[in-house]
């Protein structure tokens, strides 16, 4: 490389430029829809929801939150963790620390006011909303430059750069949500953000000096040390009862942690659109908390591509490690671990998202509107059949969170990078083209009912290809002896009963004359996870011995 400007491009766009090249069409095809489909003058309806929602609130979102990931390098390191997440392989690069700093946020910053602009010039202005230009770029710049300083910094504790990372992103959005509803002018406004955005550099110079010269405090003994002279015991840590469990920790140290530290980070400005929205008709209420609903499931499959990975990251991290291939488990144990700590890791996520979200519907005093849509539905449903969804929904969040991390695992594991980037690239085409496809559906009479009479055979056609690759799935691991007997009938068994029990209780609560009982069972059967869960000991197995 001839320049540090080049080198530091050619990291992003080595390893991300699938997904950015994905992204970009996916917006220019957004707009596109949005000018040529819909047409400059369509009216904006905010109640009851309309394309604009789907149009810019979708993938505008799902772009900030990617930029934010990967200009960070978030999906590259353990942010619990102590040391940087900054790639340790850059700081040996013959280049300064200045252009280490420099050059990812200036890349960053770029992209994040280039998507500003493009939804304001080409889609929301267009439509009528007059909105500012230049502090809302400002802004998403400065939150991007905060989060890579505070993420970049290495800590003296484990978990210590989460906690500080939400309360300074959280401070800046309260100041700015501030001056939001004071009405303060755009300029002033400007004149707050612009110098963020030089201070933010000087801070990520320092914290990557530190990080380059293997600065990287460890406050635990002081912590020991005070906890000894205050009286209070000190618990050691216990010896592992197995290999099993010393493995289970192993990838919670290693993967675990990634999810609740990036839904951390993400929701406070989440949050903050309460406060924006509390004002407003209140489907935008409920657009800014299906953000915060949906949160967790969106950012793991992010988290997914570093739990598909058997050793830390690096140069062979597609690979297994020799750490870990010779370790006297089966990759049937090895898999049980990943599970389990993609249990923990969602527990936890959700264990502060929730709490988090009730705080944040009443700090905004948007829990009135909750609430009176949570009566209408009490209303039209009856209270059991409500709660019975509410609770549903909930738990289709939590096992849609824990499905979106363990379901790749058969892709990641396979260490074949081909498969990987192919199975990517398949799932952002397929976000491509889902919205044009479905607001195509909406406006054409004949393909509404063409997909009404053809309802029935798609489920049916996904559940013959899920149960066909399943049985081909069983057959080869009961041949090559991966996983035992017992545990293949015990596992079949348990996922009939998930099936059965979801079955019961879709039939339960949307029981209809109009809808056959079998269709949901058909949808039970492709909601529950079997084939591609099944796969991953297969695709350990490949990737081990090869």
């Amino acid at each position: 490389m001839r320049s540090p400007a080049r080198a530091i491009a050619w990291e992003f766009r080595q390893g991300h430029r699938v997904g950015l090249l994905v992204l970009l069409a996916y917006l220019l095809m957004a707009i596109a829809v949005r000018l040529l489909v819909l047409g400059p003058g369509y009216p904006i309806r905010l109640d009851p929801p309309n394309a604009l929602a789907g149009l810019v609130i979708v993938p505008f979102s799902v772009t900030f939150f990617y930029f934010l990931a990967v200009f960070s390098f978030g999906l590259s390191g353990d942010l619990a963790g102590r040391a940087s997440i900054y790639p340790a392989r850059m700081f040996t690069l013959p280049v300064k620390t200045t252009a280490l700093a420099g050059w990812p946020m200036l890349y960053g910053g770029a992209a994040m006011v280039s998507l500003w602009l493009m939804a304001a010039l080409l889609v929301l202005r267009p439509s009528g909303i007059d909105m500012p230009l230049i502090w809302p770029a400002l802004l998403a710049a400065a939150f991007l430059a905060w989060t890579q300083v505070l993420t970049w910094m290495p800590y003296g504790l484990p978990g210590l750069r989460v906690i500080v990372t939400v309360l300074w992103l959280a401070a800046l959005d309260a100041i700015v949500i501030s001056a939001i509803h004071y009405k303060i002018p755009e300029p002033r406004m400007a004149a707050f953000l612009a110098p963020q955005l030089p201070l933010a550099y000087l801070a990520a110079c320092v914290a990557l000096t530190r990080a380059r010269h293997g600065d990287v405090p460890d406050w635990r003994g002081a912590l020991a040390r005070l906890g000894r002279i205050s009286g209070v015991p000190i618990q050691r840590r216990r010896h592992f009862a197995s290999p099993d469990q010393a493995q289970v920790w192993f990838e919670w140290r290693l993967h675990g942690r990634s999810l609740p530290a990036l839904v951390g980070v993400l929701l406070p400005f989440e949050l903050g659109l309460l406060f924006l929205a509390r004002n407003e008709p209140p489907a935008l209420v409920f657009y800014s908390l299906l953000g915060v609903l949906f949160t967790p499931p969106f950012m793991a499959g992010f988290v997914a591509a570093t739990v598909g990975r058997s050793s830390p990251p690096g140069p062979d991290s597609r690979g297994v490690a020799p750490f870990v291939a010779t370790r006297p488990l089966t990759s049937a144990a090895l898999i049980t671990a990943k599970l389990k700590a993609a249990l923990w890791s969602t527990l936890l996520t959700w264990l502060l998202v929730i709490p988090a979200t009730g705080f944040g519907l009443i700090a905004s005093s948007t829990f009135p509107v909750v609430i009176e849509r949570a009566n209408k539905l009490i209303e039209v449903m009856g209270p059991t059949r409500a709660i019975a969804i509410g609770l549903l929904g909930l738990a289709g969040l939590f096992a849609s969170t824990w499905k979106q991390l363990v379901q790749s695992l058969c892709i990641g594991l396979t260490g074949r990078e081909w498969v990987i980037k192919s199975s990517v690239l398949a799932s952002l085409s397929f976000l491509t083209v889902i919205w044009p496809l479905a607001r195509w559906i909406d406006r054409s009479e004949a393909a509404r009912a063409a997909l009404w009479d053809a309802l029935p055979w798609i489920p049916a056609v996904l559940v013959g290809f899920k149960m066909s690759a399943a049985v081909w799935i069983v057959a080869r691991l009961h041949s090559r002896g991966l996983v035992s007997d017992r545990t293949l009938l015990t596992g079949a068994v348990g996922w009939l009963a998930l099936v059965l029990a979801l079955w019961a209780l879709l039939e339960w609560i949307f029981a209809t004359p109009h809808i056959p009982r079998y269709f949901f069972g058909l949808i039970a059967i492709l909601a529950v996870p079997l084939a591609r869960l099944a796969a991953a000991p297969l695709a350990l197995a490949w990737n081990r011995h090869r």
